[in-house]
């Protein structure tokens, strides 16, 4: 069955503010981590992230990743697919997924 596309925006237009605001949040930055670490870039479905929130607020952060351009949702009527926008992100902000793969996992406190 095909889906639905939800569009964010196109690649030249990615913002670097709506990134980091997207990956300010750690359950956000734990779901773009996670889907980063799959090279092969497989559509993956809402609830196969372990994210310890409600439903509702699993749907608002995929909104803000999708928002921000991280991530394409595919809407299939009775479940969203999830995957990576791996090579827009790379085209415009080369080196931003190694970066978030080399922060340890769980690891959310401030550095100062």
């Amino acid at each position: 069955m095909a889906g639905k596309n939800l569009v964010g925006p196109e690649a030249d237009a990615l913002d670097l503010g709506a990134v980091f605001r997207a990956l300010a949040d750690e359950h956000r930055r734990s779901v773009v981590t996670q889907l980063a670490a799959d090279r092969s870039d497989n559509e993956r479905g809402c609830n196969s992230f372990d994210l310890p929130i409600s439903k509702q607020t699993q749907t608002h952060h995929f909104r803000v990743l999708r928002e921000a351009g991280l991530i394409d949702e595919i809407d299939y009527g009775n479940r969203k697919g999830i995957r990576l926008r791996r090579a827009d992100i790379e085209k415009r902000f080369p080196g931003l997924l190694t970066l978030l793969g080399a922060e340890p996992p769980g690891d959310t406190a401030p550095r100062y």
